[in-house]
């Protein structure tokens, strides 16, 4: 009797420690979880930062900032203190559209004997006209309309002296007037004649300028 109450004894003091030691295995993650004290940050007014505040602050660029230079001849165009000393500062134009062709063909037939104010007088008639709903929108179709420039011959426009200085201020101008670099006495004249001329036509427009040997009309 008495050694089976030691065996039974043993037994259960066996089923004990493999009991805890089963317990203490499969809870040993979740409770070291919880006994980790939970630690709170303390925050301070001193240390929120408002979006105001963020934006305030000075930022850097790591990548240089590259300011775009001005075209070769931009800055002589600009400090021109006379319309001559803009002309004589225009880059030759080689290469130019055949619509600018037509303007400065406009220019050297009917004012290449004018002052340079004439011959800007008579470009920005040819681009007023180009830009009015009472006549073509082109260069081009306003010069070689009918019964408008007399240099015009059959709707076809001659062929001016290549190389000559009249040619190169012609088209200096024309690019002058085109690119509005320089105001003109003109203004939005759209009419011209030649002052020992009395057109009827000219009864019932506004003279806007008169310079040298041509008037010009709105």
């Amino acid at each position: 009797m008495t050694r089976t109450l030691s065996r039974a004894g043993a037994f259960a003091s066996v089923a004990t420690l493999f009991a805890a030691l089963l317990g203490t295995g499969l809870t040993g993650a979740v409770a070291q979880d919880q006994a980790e004290p939970t630690t709170l940050e303390t925050v301070t007014t001193d240390s929120i930062e408002t979006a105001g505040e963020a934006d305030a602050r000075p930022r850097f660029v790591s990548q240089p900032v590259v300011q775009a230079l001005p075209e070769p001849g931009e800055l002589a165009l600009t400090d021109a203190q006379s319309l001559r000393e803009l002309v004589a500062a225009m880059p030759d134009m080689a290469d130019m559209s055949e619509d600018m062709r037509c303007l400065a063909q406009a220019v050297y037939f009917e004012s290449r004997g004018e002052p340079l104010a004439g011959q800007l007088a008579v470009a920005r008639v040819v681009i007023n006209r180009a830009e009015s709903e009472l006549f073509p929108d082109d260069y081009c179709s306003v010069v070689t309309q009918r019964a408008q420039f007399s240099f015009v011959r059959g709707g076809a426009i001659p062929a001016p002296k290549a190389g000559s200085a009249a040619w190169s201020r012609a088209k200096a101008i024309a690019r002058i007037a085109h690119q509005e670099l320089w105001d003109s006495e003109a203004s939005d004249s759209l009419y011209f004649h030649a002052s020992y001329v009395t057109p009827r036509w000219a009864r019932t427009k506004v003279t806007r300028a008169r310079i040298d040997s041509h008037i010009f009309y709105r």
